[in-house]
């Protein structure tokens, strides 16, 4: 495989334009007809349909009202469609934030949950300006899958109460541990009921996934759950019972109550909203280019982002990101560009504003079966089995980050994860860097016959007793640093003269460098003359600041060069 350095437009670094000019303006520059605008019509209606039952459930099980999911996947929505940097991305309230938002509904109230949501739209905001968004990306596939699953096993477990129809003695507790405890000490308190509107639901939307139909299997389980309700008067929990319905418009925007005591307290809870938001936005964006085959730019998605968030904020609504699963039906529904997702949310906004009394008698059972199916979804089977085939270390760093999201902390979970992951990936870094002279010099104690018999360099390169040649594969940085000078630090007294090639080294950090330093420093008290070939410039700064100018050490191009230049000194 050939390695092409640079960028297909002969430019090193991206313009203003191309990282933030929002994918709807690069539509509308291609020629954008009515055959594209039929199109998005149909998804933006398909995915609407999807949206509605789960932004209310999504909600309810955050701990607010079903109208504030309404909102925020309307007003958010629209938002990430005109200003976001995926063609099909979807943004509305997603099932990874029912945990965080309940938790500062919890000790903030909803005021704060308002005003946390507006300072991670400024935050996301700033790291998209920043440029940074191609860095969150950097997120292990194992934490991802991880860190999904635990949050589908929290969301379920949020739901038993719901699916089950019981009747609590108190607040249900957020940990996992005691919510488990006192569900099932209400046990005895099970609605036959409920439970069974709960089974019909769950059963409908299988079998409509199954049959691979066209019909929206949520919405038909929730209609058909509703009409049951309705016209039997069956003795269950609804929309209407509970919350009392859901308002007919969208509320004038406004601003929370903002202090600096309010703002210092809810800034935690704001920093994890920016988090969280940005990894599953950006992922779902990967998910959509890899449906596509399209790109989508980080920076403005973030960017887009963090605008959604604040608009929500002012209209009530809660955390908005991108949806993996609205987003992959957008595409499937054949979508062609972000018109899809302001459709959508112009939709969602129609369907309240002419149905919203019929959202009464939504029963909750036929909600928490939605999110039952949706946190079953989120568990990635297949995935994890095949991260437990691939790796000991991958399989670990998934259930390390699974546990602790699970048990811990969401936050706690990802920063984990992603720490374990940075050492498994610099443990084996470590592993593929390797030193060579005229005889192999593995990382490891193994035998000669390890390296497949091969050997390093010509062998008249090796030959002469005064020179030594050591050739550096694979990226010299901190991993690799401590190994790599025990091997240098094998250089006699006797050599006239040492050779240190970097041709195979795509790669040094400080502590290479400061390793080539001591090597070199040792080589000078023996009177060795030292050559360091096939260096970039990059290389050679990073040396140059570690005191290896060319009045201690001898840069050139290549091994002969140096070889031939050391027998004539």
């Amino acid at each position: 495989m050939t390695a092409v350095s640079g960028n297909l437009t002969g430019r090193e670094r991206p313009t203003f334009a191309e990282l933030f000019t929002p994918k709807l303006i690069t539509v509308l520059r291609e020629g954008y007809g009515l055959g594209g605008l039929r199109a998005d019509v149909v998804s933006g209606l398909t995915v609407a349909i999807v949206a509605l039952p789960l932004s209310m459930a999504i909600a309810i099980a955050s701990g607010v009202t079903p109208d504030r999911g309404l909102y925020t996947a309307i007003v958010g929505g629209f938002f990430v469609s005109l200003l976001g940097g995926s063609r099909f991305q979807i943004g509305g309230p997603a099932g990874a934030f029912i945990v965080l938002v309940a938790a500062t509904v919890h000790t903030q109230g909803v005021e704060g949950l308002i005003l946390a949501t507006m300072i991670s739209g400024l935050i996301m905001l700033a790291v998209g300006w920043a440029r940074l968004g191609t860095y969150i990306k950097f997120i292990p596939y194992p934490v991802t899958v991880g860190f999904t699953a635990g949050i589908g096993i929290i969301i379920f477990a949020s739901q038993i109460k719901e699916l089950l129809g019981l009747t609590l003695p108190g607040p249900e507790p957020g940990a996992i541990i005691p919510k488990l405890e006192m569900l099932a000490g209400a046990i005895g308190t099970v609605n036959p009921t409920t439970v069974a509107l709960a089974m019909l639901t769950v059963g409908v939307i299988v079998s409509c996934n199954r049959m691979k139909t066209r019909l929206p299997g949520m919405l038909v389980a929730v209609v058909l759950a509703s009409a049951l309700t309705a016209v039997f008067a069956l003795p269950v929990e609804t929309i209407g019972t509970r919350f009392g319905g859901i308002p007919q418009s969208l509320p004038m925007p406004s601003l929370p109550e903002i202090t600096l005591a309010k703002v210092q307290a809810v800034l935690p809870h704001a920093l994890a909203f920016a988090l969280l938001g940005s990894i599953e936005s950006l992922l779902s964006a990967v998910v959509a280019d890899g449906m596509t085959g399209r790109r989508h730019r980080s920076n403005c998605e973030l960017v887009a982002q963090g605008v959604a968030n604040i608009a929500s904020g002012l209209f009530g609504g809660f955390c908005v990101t991108g949806t993996i699963a609205r987003t992959a039906t957008n595409v499937r529904s054949g979508a062609r560009g972000p018109v899809s997702g302001m459709m959508h949310a112009g939709f969602l906004l129609s369907f309240m504003l002419i149905a919203a009394p019929l959202a009464s008698y939504i029963p909750l059972a036929a909600l928490g079966g939605v999110l039952a199916v949706v946190a079953w979804n989120m568990v990635e089977r297949h995935a994890m089995a095949m991260l437990f085939r691939a790796s000991r270390g991958e399989a670990l760093v998934l259930m390390v980050t699974l546990l602790l999201t699970v048990f811990r902390d969401l936050t706690e979970g990802i920063v984990v994860g992603f720490a374990l992951g940075a050492v498994l990936f610099i443990h084996r870094m470590a592993e593929a860097t390797r030193v060579e002279s005229g005889r192999p010099f593995m990382l490891d104690d193994v035998a000669d016959s390890a390296n497949g018999g091969r050997e390093a360099y010509d062998s008249s390169l090796a030959a002469d007793p005064d020179v030594v040649v050591y050739h550096l594969k694979g990226a010299f940085f901190f991993g690799a640093a401590a190994t790599v000078g025990a091997v240098l630090d094998r250089i006699a007294d006797h050599h006239r003269a040492f050779v240190l090639d970097f041709s195979e080294a795509p790669f040094l950090d400080s502590t290479g460098a400061n390793t080539i330093a001591g090597a070199v420093e040792k080589a000078e008290r023996a009177s060795v003359k030292v050559y360091l070939t096939g260096t970039t410039a990059d290389m050679r700064r990073t040396l140059a600041s570690h005191g290896l100018g060319e009045s201690r050490v001898r840069y050139l191009d290549g091994i002969e060069q140096a070889v031939r230049e050391a027998r004539a000194g």
